[in-house]
């Protein structure tokens, strides 16, 4: 990758822009699901960022007594929920050939480690507010998680 020289001047705010760093962090910041990314070589900084907006879902029309019957409290929201505590990236296991901390159907004791979420070059262990069965795993192994999205379910 090729950073852009600095004008006669000297001045890094003159240096030209180099559109195909920029289109490489765009794809970047959309692949991995991230706001923003910085990228800083000397004086030179380049900055992406995007904003994130809510998908607009127009549900099908229903009944409302069907939609009722049909509308089950969303695992997410029940009290078994276990959230992240920061934003980082989650880990189901402690390495790419190691066994998962834990499956659906697995039997856990409060303070069990249920996974891992790395912040800032730590990993911090998540464990199981609660003893019972795990009955759902929200997320993927490597995905990026933000604070208070819902990882896994213990009821």
């Amino acid at each position: 990758m090729k950073y852009p020289e600095p004008r006669p001047d000297g001045s890094p705010a003159a240096a030209a822009i180099d559109t195909e760093l920029v289109e490489i962090l765009a794809q970047l910041v959309t692949r991995l699901g991230l706001s923003e990314i910085e990228v800083a070589k000397g004086d030179f900084k380049i900055r992406v960022a995007r904003q994130l907006s809510a998908a607009v879902i127009q549900p099908a029309v229903a009944p409302p007594q069907a939609a009722a019957m049909d509308a089950p409290s969303a695992p997410a929201d029940g009290p078994g929920t276990v959230k992240s505590p920061m934003v980082g990236t989650v880990y189901l296991r402690s390495s790419a050939d190691a066994a998962p901390f834990v499956e659906v159907g697995a039997q856990v004791k409060t303070g069990d480690k249920v996974l891992l979420v790395e912040a800032m070059k730590t990993f911090n262990e998540i464990l199981a507010p609660r003893a019972g069965t795990v009955t759902g795993i929200l997320v993927e192994d490597g995905q990026p998680v933000e604070y208070g999205q819902p990882l896994l379910v213990i009821e």
